[in-house]
């Protein structure tokens, strides 16, 4: 027999008889429940505690990309357009690059942006981004705007890398010591391409110059390569037909290339005026080299030695689109910062800087030679691809240039030849 009574609940059974006290039973759960959600909470406070402390315990590290636009060549003239991300898209893979190390090593490391027009002062970007706790800055700027920062940030923790500047004169007299050169110098450019034409023995050399300020230094480095090895400047104009050389071209040309013995036309037009429209038109058939035709380059989409085709298909799996020089003049400075922050077990800064101005530092730059830093005035040393739109089709320091410290010091100013004295 059952009984409904709230307090007892009896069953009578021919071989068994019970009798249950529910309000004991309700009781006892109740305890076990209390323990169980005490239990929990303190695991969960404890769990959230150790999370917090792991947190507290990464070591954050930002790095500053300061970008200015500067003079494009026109319209038209040049079909290869220039991506919005150049440059950002090289940092951002770097930064994944970075952060898959540092996820064991409890580093975060992050990319803070800041792309600014022609009349923006690029000192009060990069003092707002200090101010925000960024010691590490990537700059895409002119020479006259980096030295400004530079000196700007004297005696303070921060290091600059300069990603595009390709001046002389910022890896010599105008050299500082809070900067860093991942582009290559023009003497570096130069060089490069003076000693495949030398390798080649083509040292017969036929010089146009355009009317920009940077073409007249790159003319003017050119033609201490060709000194250095063994080539010989025989003629040298200005081209001065005017800034658009698609319709006058095919009449001016020829005009312009007759009655002079040379090898090889030696092109200096930076930004792209008329060097794409020399080639085929020349009164002799003869090879076009400098800015246009043969050109050296920090990358091209068609290097594939060196393990370099597994970061090429990574950049265009990301990106849907091929990496670009500037692409990877971002890439390694922030490698290179991701570098002395895995090498040093550190997010501090001074033996972050230390270790990337040592003699340990070496950057897997896919270039078939670990790149480092010239400690004489900060430029990277690194091999200089000979391209031309297509392909690539050598590679400098060619072989046989010789070196006492390092093959690659033959591309460039050498310690015995630079004017900096680092301050």
């Amino acid at each position: 027999m059952i009984s409904n009574n709230n307090k007892f609940i009896s069953a009578n059974l021919p071989w068994i008889n019970i009798q249950i006290n529910t309000h004991k039973i309700m009781e006892f759960f109740k305890s076990i429940l209390l323990i169980l959600f005490r239990s929990w909470l303190t695991v969960g406070i404890f769990m959230y505690s150790t999370h917090a402390n792991a947190a507290d315990d990464i070591a954050k590290i930002p790095i500053g990309y300061i970008s200015q636009q500067v003079e494009t060549p026109p319209n038209l003239s040049n079909l290869d357009v220039a991506p919005d991300n150049e440059g950002i898209a090289g940092g951002e893979i770097s930064i994944r690059d970075n952060n898959t190390t540092g996820r064991f090593l409890k580093q975060e490391f992050s990319l803070e942006t800041a792309i600014l027009p022609k009349d923006a002062d690029p000192l009060k970007t990069m003092e707002e981004m200090a101010a925000e706790g960024i010691h590490f800055f990537i700059l895409d700027v002119g020479a006259d705007a980096l030295l400004k920062m530079a000196d700007a940030a004297k005696g303070r923790e921060i290091l600059f890398f300069n990603a595009t500047a390709t001046d002389n004169r910022l890896r010599s007299q105008d050299c500082r010591a809070n900067v860093m050169h991942i582009a290559p110098s023009r003497s570096m450019y130069t060089d490069a391409l003076a000693q495949f034409l030398a390798r080649k023995r083509w040292r017969k050399l036929f010089l146009v110059t355009g009317k920009r300020p940077g073409d007249v230094l790159f003319a003017a480095a050119m033609k201490k390569s060709a000194k250095k090895f063994g080539g010989k400047i025989v003629a040298e104009k200005e081209w001065a037909f005017g800034p658009d050389a698609r319709r006058t071209a095919q009449a001016e040309v020829p005009a312009f290339t007759q009655d002079v013995d040379y090898d090889v036309l030696l092109v200096a037009d930076e930004i792209g005026i008329f060097g794409e429209y020399l080639a085929y038109r020349t009164w002799q058939p003869r090879l076009i080299v400098g800015t246009q035709g043969l050109s050296p380059s920090t990358w091209h989409r068609t290097h594939e030695q060196w393990g370099s085709a597994q970061l090429q298909s990574r950049f265009v799996k990301r990106f849907k689109r091929r990496m670009r020089a500037k692409d990877y003049q971002v890439w390694a400075p922030v490698r290179s910062i991701g570098e002395a922050a895995a090498r040093t077990n550190s997010g501090d800064f001074g033996k972050m800087t230390a270790y990337l101005k040592g003699d340990d530092f070496e950057l897997a730059g896919f270039k078939g030679l670990p790149l480092t830093f010239r400690n004489w005035n900060w430029q990277l040393r690194q091999p200089i691809l000979l391209i031309q739109p297509q392909a690539l089709v050598s590679v400098s320091p060619q072989e046989g240039f010789l070196h006492e410290v390092s093959v690659l010091d033959t591309l460039g100013e050498d310690r015995r030849e630079t004017g900096c004295k680092l301050n």
